[in-house]
């Protein structure tokens, strides 16, 4: 048998971890000294140990790793790993978003001495929209869930053969924006003689367009904020994006391009 000691150096997992390891469940010593309280672990146990540090270094929750070390079936870890994989990967494409918008704004600070040029590229309008026929999904969602409720909308298409006019939208109703969960409607424009849910009337908006991934969109909305102030304005209504190029074109991240819409009225 293993001191807590030298299980921790073999495994190399701090003591203070394996002992909440036992404490949740995931992994018991296979012996506790009654005198002593001393804790030992068998050599059988290191490669459980080693399995979990896998499991944690591919970025499963301590509960996940619980449940597949309970559950012991290659089938169900496969899965599990091929869903993960799919997380981890989505993460990589952001993280490579955030370093193509860090590079663009390193560029602009070097051309213009301004590390506020971010918010100074926008270009304001007065618009009055048209009346749009949409059909839409309304929950408390976050930004990662809008490709689980457009797909929602797009089968709606198909089985009611609704035909859309290539208007693609997300409407943000909360006072107070969380991303991680937020009350946001996202929304698809429809033709005229197809069926619809609702109509979002025709207002005077305040508007600007925003080139680049998403993780930009705050500096737009902190632009067009500030403009309906220093204008005399105030908000009027819930703002929403219209997505004018994504990625789905297959075009370069810096190409996309993102209408966001505020409805004002004097203040």
């Amino acid at each position: 048998m293993l001191s807590i000691g030298q299980f921790s150096k073999v495994c190399m997992i701090t003591i203070k971890a394996l002992r909440y390891y036992d404490r949740i469940g995931l992994i018991h010593p296979y012996h506790i000294n009654d005198e002593t309280g001393y804790r030992y672990y068998s050599e059988e146990q290191i490669p459980q140990m080693l399995l979990i540090n896998r499991l944690k270094r591919y970025g499963f929750s301590l509960s996940d790793i619980k449940d597949i070390i309970s559950d012991g079936s290659a089938d169900t870890l496969i899965k599990k790993l091929s869903k993960q994989r799919r997380v981890l990967e989505e993460d990589i494409a952001k993280k490579r978003l955030i370093l193509d918008d860090m590079q663009r704004y390193a560029e602009s600070i070097e051309r213009t001495g301004d590390i506020m040029s971010g918010q100074n590229n926008y270009r304001i309008e007065l618009v009055t929209t048209d009346d749009m026929n949409v059909i839409s999904e309304r929950n408390n969602m976050s930004v990662d869930d809008f490709g689980k409720y457009y797909g929602v909308l797009y089968k709606r298409c198909q089985t009611e053969r609704i035909v859309l006019n290539g208007v693609c939208m997300a409407v943000y109703h909360d006072s107070e924006f969380d991303p991680e969960c937020s009350d946001i409607e996202l929304a698809l424009g429809v033709q005229g003689g197809s069926s619809y849910d609702r109509v979002i009337k025709g207002t005077e908006c305040a508007v600007t367009t925003h080139y680049g991934g998403y993780s930009g969109l705050p500096e737009a909305y902190g632009a067009i904020t500030k403009w309906i102030k220093d204008n005399g304005y105030e908000i009027n209504g819930a703002p929403y994006e219209i997505y004018i190029k994504t990625q789905f074109d297959k075009i370069p991240v810096d190409e996309w391009e993102t209408r966001i819409y505020f409805p004002i009225k004097t203040a």
